[in-house]
């Protein structure tokens, strides 16, 4: 892994982290974290076994949103933080900087969001979107109350129980209490685990704060995504806090005429997180997208399950009367997967 420091206008420097062999005919993901993480989050998908000829044939720019990485110094009293959109439409110095022509996007929750506006603002410079979780709306109310809680005592006390708890729920999509439900409860129970004693330990709760209030101030994106060109991969778990208004972006999207055939949206069942709860689905989705932009047309599929046909062919009327977007909904349990 390569770490490199970038300036990106008046976002200042960035610190940006290249994994991969770089070539002439180099084919380039490019990632943002979510709230309460790094570039690590990716690790482990990116390193599963399935991930592996994806991983073999491409490069992975990760960029750390300004404060954000492991063991972070305070930002400067000076620095103003930037917005969602500022920060998005400021990765194009990135690719300027590393001579990358156009990438992939990839990213999760605050991270997508971000992504989707880079996307819409450099369009020519994107080939397809892969979002995670992503909200296209403003912050609710309620979502701004509990925010702005968390923000207080961010500043006033540091990482604490509370600030702990919601971003948990903000990447689990649970209570700790419903977690003994999962389909795989103890993994999971280690995965929070393992991301709560990041937070306690490495993560600096003041920038973090910073982050937290910009991915509060978002603007909506709803308008502007359906003016995207690109294919776009929509993907959120069915447990996921965010897996109504992700939902509600993908309708949005597709009633568009000029893009509705560029969407796919899939929901994984019984999941609030995708990429810990359910790495091989979301590494079989992948692979099928990349694969529609001519990325990976030597690589041989590793299907998870599928339904019987008359199971596929059996869809409500509700089913029917929904826009054509293509949609699939993913479990790893008896009732598979059904598409539209």
């Amino acid at each position: 892994m390569e770490q490199k420091t970038i300036k990106c206008g008046d976002v200042g420097e960035i610190n940006v982290y290249v994994q991969g062999n770089r070539s002439s005919n180099e084919k380039v993901i490019f990632t943002v974290h979510d709230l309460g993480c790094n570039y690590l989050q990716y690790d482990d998908f990116i390193n599963h076994e399935r991930m592996q000829p994806i991983r073999d044939r491409t490069v992975w720019v990760h960029v750390a949103v300004p404060g954000q990485e492991t063991d972070a110094s305070d930002l400067p009293s000076t620095y103003s933080f930037p917005t969602m959109q500022k920060l998005g439409e400021s990765l194009i110095h990135i690719l300027d900087e590393l001579k990358i022509k156009e990438v992939l996007c990839f990213g999760e929750g605050a991270g997508a969001n971000i992504l989707a506006r880079f996307a819409c603002k450099h369009s020519d410079r994107v080939m397809g979107v892969v979002l995670l979780h992503c909200t296209g709306t403003t912050a609710g109310l309620m979502e701004s109350l509990k925010d702005k809680v968390i923000n207080w005592k961010l500043e006033h006390i540091g990482m604490n129980p509370t600030a702990e708890q919601y971003l948990v729920l903000h990447r689990f999509g649970s209570s700790s209490s419903k977690f003994n439900t999962a389909e795989n409860a103890e993994q999971l129970k280690q995965v929070i685990a393992n991301f709560q004693e990041e937070l306690r330990q490495h993560v600096n709760p003041k920038n973090l704060k910073k982050f937290v209030e910009a991915f509060l101030k978002r603007t909506s994106i709803a308008d502007k995504i359906t003016h995207l060109k690109c294919p776009m991969l929509l993907v959120t778990g069915q447990k996921s806090v965010f897996s109504g208004t992700t939902n509600s972006l993908a309708q949005t999207v597709s009633r568009h005429a000029s893009v509705k055939d560029l969407v796919n949206f899939i929901e994984v069942k019984r999941v609030a997180n995708v990429l810990e709860e359910a790495p091989e689905k979301m590494a079989e989705s992948f692979q099928y997208f990349i694969q529609g932009l001519g990325w990976a047309s030597g690589i041989p599929m590793v299907h998870v399950e599928r339904p019987p046909k008359s199971r596929l062919r059996s869809m409500s009327m509700e089913v029917y009367d929904q826009p054509k977007l293509r949609l699939r909904s993913m479990s790893g349990g008896e009732n598979d997967i059904s598409q539209m």
